[in-house]
């Protein structure tokens, strides 16, 4: 039985992992703003999991970006974040891709120093369940 499961947004792939997180990363940096569409990534990092493609493995792409060690694995029919293994000895897990409860708390945030400028505030914007009325 493996720790964690998780899948693209359309369902077309599906993982599993076996094996724990070292730590959990918040990153502010612009490339991962601008990966994310939103004011940071969220990603899990292990050294010893090891992951397993369950379906769609054709579906599986990844892009780096040139002169840097970002990386960015997807499905070609969702656009959807998956795992990526491209940093030898490292897998890197968007933690929105797991269909199964993760209990660890962030380990940090990183590159703060480029965080969005309404990201600092957040607390104070109302919240909903679901769609406003």
């Amino acid at each position: 039985m493996s720790d964690y499961v998780g899948s693209c947004l359309c369902g077309t792939v599906r993982f599993e992992i076996d094996g724990g997180f070292d730590s959990f990363y918040l990153c502010h940096c612009r490339h991962c703003q601008k990966d994310t569409g939103s004011a940071h990534a969220a990603n899990l990092f292990s050294k010893s999991a090891k992951l397993t493609w369950l379906a769609g493995t054709e579906s599986v792409s990844s892009f780096t970006l040139p002169g840097t060690r970002h990386n960015k694995s997807f499905c070609k029919r969702c656009g959807s974040a998956l795992p990526g293994t491209q940093i030898a000895g490292l897998l890197v897990v968007p933690a929105g891709s797991l269909d199964t409860e993760i209990s660890m708390l962030p380990t940090a945030h990183l590159f703060s120093a480029s965080k969005a400028v309404w990201d600092d505030r957040l607390g104070e914007v109302p919240a909903f369940k679901g769609l406003p009325e």
